[in-house]
């Protein structure tokens, strides 16, 4: 029969040396530890304070690593593990019974003892339940919901040995068990850990007090980092045999499922534990979203207003004036436009109609009533090229223009003022003592942008105004209308090259209200970036306070980190943990700015400002300040995520 291969016990130290930088030279704490440990054993590391017993027991738990020697844990090296290895062993083997407890304050007794299986990946109600039965098990079914402020010594330990077997436990380390408790409570819990070892727990208690080394079948005598003795008083209490297969499972470094859900909620606990502290937080996040929408809606509603103003004014037309630097005529205007060249160019490709106009100034009398208004002589197509429709009467035709007809159409603020409380159609104005039968009262328009009254007009046929009202025959504008948008510029060219031929010279400028619209439309979107920018800048200042207060957090929160790490947390679970953290309450600041920067913007609404939301901005706000959170919080999370597990439990 072939030999059978010895199995490798579960425990196995080769000269264990231990170091701490210590000023000039390093100082030595444990000097050449060699032992093994069977699985199954109960055994007492005993020494007095300062011997080494908790730096050995930080080392057999992998919190920390051996300076120089060999650890091998069920035949393989632990030294050769890396932290993501060594998390898994702490999370799968081992469970850690702490003189402090060492539970986690904001979380009740079953969360404190659910906590390894979250890193292990159990499914929250599978857990919840494990959880509960393990401290009912051990007398604490009536204060599962209880937090460690409100449970007794005795209790608290009672939770951490629950928590050393929520994933199985093979090998419990329990560090000074009973020394913060009294005598019945530290009998009650030695006699739970002894009942571990009878069931087939490896139980490794760390003590100086004989008494509590006395339940051990094995004692070991630890002195100045040395091994003094090493004695069995009984045999092993149970069988265990040692793992034979160690080999923790590849990682993607993605988060498992479940893991950010419990994340949020582990960073909504802590928000709500330290709400001061997270109100403050938000405030900047807030300040900076909420600008961001109320400035981009200023710039949007006044881009939107200028837009729909020039847009009544028509964009599909071209606006054709004589050029000032030609020469005048006596009484001011510009001896270049004759309606002749309205008629020319209306026979130009794409242009639906070409309105001749002459304006100006005069006195308007009627029923005993005068007032100044402006006068437009304009062709019978002004109306179709304006889009200005009449509230009552009709506006004249070409046959009035051929027979110089004194025929007008007023405005509703002449109507106001000289038909207060009479039909005007029918009766007859004076404009500078001429008489005009009024035919037609125009809608109203209002004021432009540049506050003119358009409803202070009166309207005549061009050829009465030139031979009756201005006596000259020279235009102050064309107006052309296009038919297609896309043609307008070369329609353009087209006009001020008929112009040049006609005249022999170029001495028009055309306004082309389409390129007058884009350039307005830049001008806008430009001022708009400048205010979303000066809101940016915010924003960027509450994301630089994420940061400071999630580094505060971390600094508070180092023994925290220290549980987590020692009860199974990956590096990057406690990184996800903290980055969840700062996305969390960049999300909650970016959706109360968000909601308030609509408010703020309904509210100056209300006061007359032109406001545009918009929900494309208002979701990049969102996720801003959420992106925010994850790139200002990654140097605190990843700050915690790099700390030692020792150094951080023994921060109080």
């Amino acid at each position: 029969m072939a030999e059978q291969t010895p199995r490798a016990p579960l425990i196995e130290l080769r000269d264990i040396r231990k170091r701490f930088p210590g000023g000039d030279e390093d100082v030595e704490v444990l000097h050449g530890i060699s032992l093994t440990i069977e699985a199954g054993e109960c055994v007492a590391i005993m020494g007095s304070s300062g011997s080494g017993k908790s730096t050995l027991m930080h080392l057999l738990g992998c919190l920390d690593r051996a300076s120089d020697g060999e650890y091998r844990f069920a035949g393989q090296d632990v030294n050769a593990m890396d932290h993501q290895e060594l998390a898994w062993l702490r999370r799968e083997m081992f469970g850690f019974v702490f003189q402090s407890y060492h539970l986690i304050g904001t979380a009740s007794a079953w969360e404190n003892v659910a906590l390894p299986a979250i890193y292990a990946g159990m499914h929250r109600d599978e857990r919840k339940a494990r959880a509960r039965a393990l401290l009912t098990d051990l007398g604490l079914g009536e204060r599962l919901d209880h937090r460690p402020n409100q449970l007794s010594g005795g209790q608290q330990q009672r939770v951490s040995i629950a928590r050393a077997l929520m994933n199985g436990g093979r090998v419990i380390l329990a560090d000074e068990p009973t020394g913060a408790l009294d005598s019945q409570s530290g009998e009650a819990v030695m006699a739970h850990l002894t009942g571990l070892a009878d069931q087939g727990h490896t139980v490794i208690l760390i003590t100086h007090d004989r008494e509590v080394a006395a339940h051990a079948d094995r004692i070991i005598e630890l002195h100045d980092g040395e091994i003094v003795a090493d004695t069995r008083h009984r045999p092993a209490r149970a069988t265990a045999e040692t793992p034979t297969a160690l080999a923790p499972p590849a990682e993607s470094g993605l988060p498992e499922p479940g893991e950010i859900p419990e994340a949020v909620t582990m960073a909504l606990r802590s928000l709500r534990a330290n709400w001061l502290r997270t109100l403050l937080t938000l405030l900047g996040i807030v300040i900076g979203v909420g600008a961001v929408v109320v400035m981009l809606a200023i710039g949007q509603g006044a881009k939107q207003d200028v837009v729909a103003r020039i847009g009544d004014m028509g964009t599909n037309l071209l606006v054709i004036r004589p050029d000032r630097g030609q020469q005048r005529t006596a009484d001011g205007v510009v001896a270049t436009l004759v309606p002749a060249d309205a008629e020319a160019l209306e026979s130009l490709p794409n242009v639906r109609v070409a309105v001749p106009e002459i304006s100006g100034s005069a006195t308007a009398r009627a029923l005993g009533r005068d007032v100044s208004t402006s006068v437009k002589a304009v062709s019978s197509a002004y109306p179709t090229l304006r889009d200005w429709e009449r509230s009552a009467g009709i506006f004249f035709n070409t046959d009035d223009e051929a027979r110089y007809a004194p025929v007008a159409v007023i405005g509703e603020t002449v109507r106001a003022n000289l038909f207060p409380d009479t039909d005007p159609l029918g009766q007859f104005v004076l404009l500078n003592s001429i008489p005009f039968q009024v035919i037609g009262v125009m809608s109203e328009q209002g004021a432009t942008n540049w506050g003119d009254d358009q409803d202070d007009v009166v309207f005549v046929p061009l050829s009465t105004g030139t031979l009756r009202l201005f006596g000259q025959n020279y235009l102050r504008s064309i107006t052309l209308a296009v038919e297609d948008m896309a043609a307008i510029d070369a329609t353009e060219q087209a006009a001020v090259d008929l112009l040049v031929e006609r005249h022999g010279t170029k001495d028009v400028r055309v306004f082309n209200m389409a390129s007058l619209l884009d350039m307005i439309s830049d001008t806008q979107n430009t001022l708009t970036m400048l205010l979303g920018s000066i809101a940016a800048i915010s924003l960027l200042v509450g994301g630089i306070g994420v940061m400071n207060i999630m580094l505060v957090s971390v600094t508070e929160r180092i023994h925290e980190i220290g549980i987590r790490m020692a009860t199974g947390a990956r590096q990057r679970n406690i990184l996800q943990q903290f980055l969840t953290e700062a996305v969390v309450v960049s999300a909650l600041g970016g959706i109360i700015g968000v909601l308030g920067g609509v408010a703020v913007g309904l509210l100056l609404k209300v006061f007359g400002l032109p406001i545009l939301f918009s929900a494309t901005v208002a979701a990049a706000a969102f996720l801003c300040a959420a992106v925010i959170g994850l790139v200002f919080g990654f140097a605190p999370a990843l700050k915690a995520a790099r700390l030692n597990p020792v150094e951080a439990l023994s921060n109080e």
